[in-house]
């Protein structure tokens, strides 16, 4: 379930501008495996580490891939200004 819920908010980040649903399709498939693995049994260990890793996989892509560039205009001068 787990997996399957990580590629379905992997396909919603392919529809959506920017990195916004990756970390959490990255959580859910990395839970996913714990849970396979037999490491996680109970359902709020297992959203803890859910909520734990998604963050780690966030935190991740935004030092590799970094911020996009020229997300805010910076407005340096007034157009009233000579």
């Amino acid at each position: 379930m787990w997996v399957a819920a990580g590629v379905a908010i992997g396909v919603l980040e392919l529809l959506a501008p920017g990195y916004v649903f990756l970390g959490f399709a990255l959580g859910a498939v990395a839970t996913g495996a714990l849970v396979g693995l037999g490491l996680l049994g109970s359902l709020a260990l297992a959203l803890a580490v859910f909520g734990g890793l998604s963050l780690v996989a966030w935190a991740a892509m935004r030092l590799l891939l970094g911020r996009r560039a020229g997300n805010v205009k910076i407005i340096s001068r007034d157009i009233n200004d000579n």
